[in-house]
């Protein structure tokens, strides 16, 4: 089978395509034909080195994926070779073939396309964990989401929406920003023109946001967290921006607010129930019509290593796909 390789940490185009020997399924593995593979921020990191996990040389990064269950390891009774699936896979998914574990995969519903439902799990499920179980964001709050045209970030502003807080989106073009209202932004700031504090005043009435959700860092996050209402809380999510921020503490004790870490694949891993029901939930929004992946560009496998310097370079709007 075809993979594309890190043998070393470094940019993008040090990547190569090669011939490699195809998985075998272990206990509680299986073996998956990669039909489509998300590509998300992590996964550059991951090939330089920078990300907490780090895969034994060589790997293929790419940590999301659908395709067909080829072969499935004992002790995995729910899936069968020939099922239609999309799984976590933390690293791996650049390839035609990859390793799954079986309490992180799942069957594919029927009518949806192998590469919406490799566009799904990293951004919806980081976004609704971040909103639902570490914000209990609530119905008429004001929810302000940082890098807002990514894929983290438009999954933010439809979920809230869908949840009934009034979305506040920030993103750094006038075209990320149209993307943004279309996702169901109430209200939308650019921040490489407006001063992002002072805007928020205007939109708020000086009232402040009830909940930040940030995966950007870098040198909007102190002017977002105060202007952070009482009681708010501040979701740390990511550092897109390349830097990872320090913040004046007394900035919570003053406001009373919460500065809560977001880190989905060790909430999936340690609280798998808790993260299955999350994912049937957000299938079942999906079958509802309330959320709908912004896939800009499907590339193969030979460009992929494209597609991440567009993700580095923060070219992305929504996701980017790979299919092998």
């Amino acid at each position: 089978m075809r993979a594309l390789l890190c043998r070393q940490y470094g940019p993008p185009e040090h990547l190569t395509l090669e011939e490699t020997e195809s998985p075998k399924a272990a206990n509680g593995k299986l073996v998956i034909e990669v039909k489509a593979c998300g590509v998300n921020f992590p996964d550059t990191l991951m090939i330089q080195g920078r990300y907490q996990v780090k895969p034994p040389f060589p790997f293929s990064p790419g940590g999301e994926v659908a395709g067909i269950v080829k072969e499935v390891g004992a002790g995995i009774t729910h899936l069968k070779p020939g099922d239609r699936v999309f799984a976590l896979t933390g690293f791996g998914g650049f390839a035609e073939e990859t390793l799954a574990d079986g309490h992180k995969t799942f069957p594919l519903p029927d009518g949806m396309e192998y590469g919406t439902a490799a566009a799904l799990m990293y951004t919806y499920g980081t976004s609704y964990h971040a909103l639902k179980d570490r914000a209990n964001l609530r119905a008429g709050e004001t929810l302000l989401v940082l890098g807002a045209a990514g894929g983290i970030g438009l999954a933010a502003v439809e979920l809230g929406r869908m949840m009934g807080a009034r979305v506040i989106a920030a993103a750094s073009t006038d075209e990320k920003l149209a993307l943004c209202r279309q996702a169901g932004a109430s209200d939308v700031i650019n921040y490489s023109r407006d001063d992002l504090r002072e805007r928020l005043r205007e939109i708020t009435g000086g009232q402040g946001v009830d909940v930040v959700c940030d995966p950007v860092g870098g040198d909007l996050t102190e002017a977002a967290l105060r202007s952070v209402s009482w009681q708010g809380r501040y979701l740390v999510v990511g550092f897109a921006a390349g830097q990872i921020p320090s913040i004046p503490l007394n900035l919570p004790l003053l406001k009373g607010c919460s500065v809560v870490g977001v880190f989905w694949g060790a909430f999936a891993e340690k609280q798998r129930a808790d993260n299955g029901n999350n994912v049937q939930q957000l299938l079942t929004f999906y079958q509802q019509g309330h959320i709908r992946p912004h896939i800009q560009v499907q590339y193969p496998l030979e460009k992929a290593s494209q597609a991440l310097r567009e993700m580095m370079n923060r070219q992305v709007l929504g996701k980017v796909v790979i299919t092998p």
